[in-house]
């Protein structure tokens, strides 16, 4: 007896529960498959950095002496699709089970739980014990809950793992230093120059497939540099811990244009798709915070980006799918606009975003909340285009992780399961975190008329047309006080001004009201 083993794109990790008790006479099966490559139209560069390490990785077990069956994009009789070379491999090599860890997309688990009948084979789905909170232990503690809020989740991590904590109390005295870690970046700071993994034989092979395969895909595959192996990525982190952890608490939230990553650490996508483990990266950043070498503001901020939000979506998501992601509370309809996709508006801060991830596959956590998500969630766009742009653009997204943030987070769209209330924010919060205004053909200052920034009278905009959804909320009581204070022509004026804008890019449509 002998069993086949799928690895998919998303698990590149040694130590992966399908691979521990691999024996002779089985087979890893590996696959560049289009269907996988297509579900959603997927950044050429995210493309290639998945391609890349999973032949990485594959060359990695081979050199162990395991048997790969690896299968390229291009290679003859290529099925296109998981199950097919599942099928394929369990005919070929007349093995009598097939043993895959549980994938991360709702999607591809429905369809492995038709496998056996599928492929006429049992199909064992292990658990994916690689993250901290098993699904189980996030559903004991979302139990009754009313709300889901992440703080009391995360500290609940940090009991459990000792992160960050003296005792039975948090380190310094608080479980967040959030509050500290919103400045504006200063003038002359210097920003610390990234460390780049030229392109080996290996990727510039893949880069090469990716522009004959998807020509037409949106997003540059120039100045690739990302980790494709669990050394380089090692290496990142390193890098991350001695040049970028001491200033990201501080400036986290702050965006300059033309800068993409600033001290932001660039590891979701390595943790992500395997290469590096989760816990182990917040243990080294604990550690630089012992050793006196990050401050504990920094660490701390970092630290729950991953033991916090990282574990916590993936909790929200598995709980709430497949109904998450039909939930449209604030009933959106408008479409994508297509800036986007393209970068060509007049709003610096939104194209300085599209076009950084454009070149990258890759934005920070603020541009992708308060800038792009936070332009689709004032200007009413539908949460489903936005939720597959989202998907599509970034190397470090698969929807586990992508869907909570997107849906919840920047669009409001589950209805306050995630957050206590909406992202949204007007032209001043952007001035406030950023030098975007500056170079902008749009006055911050200005709140009405052709010259104003259009995020000013949209988040009135916005809050008019979701007065009867949202004015109960608590959070936003003195907001829409200083909204029945507002004249009738200063809301005619929003409502002129932000039909005007929507109907100049071309996404104008009747709003549904409450």
């Amino acid at each position: 007896m002998s069993a086949l083993r799928l690895i998919l794109g998303d698990q590149l990790t040694r130590s992966l529960a399908s691979l521990r008790d691999y024996a002779p006479g089985d087979t890893v099966l590996m696959a560049e498959v289009a269907e996988e490559a297509g579900y959603a139209p997927h950044h050429r560069k995210k493309i290639a950095f998945i391609f890349s390490a999973m032949r990485h990785f594959a060359k990695g077990l081979e050199d162990e002496g395991l048997d790969v069956r690896y299968v390229h994009l291009d290679a003859p009789g290529n099925t296109g699709s998981l199950e097919g070379e599942a099928r394929r491999a369990l005919l070929e090599g007349g093995h009598d089970r097939l043993i895959v860890v549980e994938p991360g997309e709702y999607r591809l688990m429905a369809a492995m739980k038709t496998w056996t009948d599928q492929l006429g084979a049992p199909v064992e789905i292990r658990r994916d014990d690689r993250f901290i909170c098993t699904h189980e232990r996030f559903d004991a503690w979302a139990q009754g809950r009313k709300r889901l809020t992440m703080e009391y989740f995360y500290r609940e991590m940090r009991r459990e793992t000792g992160l960050l904590m003296e005792g039975d109390e948090p380190a310094g005295g608080q479980w967040n230093f959030d509050s500290e870690n919103r400045k504006r970046l200063p003038e002359g700071l210097d920003i610390p120059e990234r460390l780049k993994i030229a392109p080996d034989p290996v990727t510039r092979e893949v880069l090469a497939l990716v522009e004959a395969q998807f020509p037409d895909r949106f997003g540059d595959l120039e100045d690739f540099w990302y980790a494709v192996t669990a050394e380089d990525a090692e290496a990142q982190l390193d890098w991350f811990i001695d040049r970028g952890l001491e200033n990201f608490g501080d400036y986290q939230d702050a965006m300059k244009a033309g800068e993409a990553f600033l001290f932001h650490s660039v590891l979701s996508l390595y943790i992500n798709c395997g290469l590096l483990d989760p816990l182990t990266v917040c243990r080294r950043a604990e550690e630089a915070w012992i050793q006196g070498r990050a401050p504990l503001n920094a660490v701390e901020g970092f630290i729950r980006q991953i033991l916090g939000w990282r574990e916590y979506v993936r909790g929200v998501y598995w709980r709430f799918m497949p109904e998450y992601l039909e939930r449209n509370v604030l009933e959106a309809r408008r479409p994508l606009p297509d800036f986007y996709w393209t970068g060509e508006t007049e709003m610096a801060c939104v194209r300085d975003c599209v076009l950084t991830t454009k070149r990258h596959a890759y934005a920070h956590h603020i541009q992708r909340l308060m800038i792009t998500g936070n332009f689709a969630l004032l200007a009413g766009i539908d949460p489903a285009p936005v939720n597959e742009w989202y998907l599509a653009v970034y190397a470090d997204a698969y929807e586990w992780v992508e869907a909570p943030n997107t849906h919840g987070m920047a669009l409001f769209a589950d209805g306050g399961i995630m957050a206590t209330k909406p992202y949204a924010a007007s032209g001043a919060y952007i001035n406030k975190m950023s030098d975007y205004c500056k170079s902008c053909r749009y006055q911050v200052s200005v709140r009405n008329g052709p010259k104003a920034c259009p995020f000013n009278y949209l988040y009135w905009n916005f809050l008019m047309e979701n007065e009867d959804r949202l004015k109960g909320n608590q959070r936003l009581s003195m907001i829409y006080k200083t909204l029945e204070r507002m004249d009738e022509d200063k809301r005619r004026a929003v409502r002129e001004d932000s039909a005007r804008f929507l109907r100049r890019i071309g996404i104008e449509t009747q709003k549904v009201s409450a």
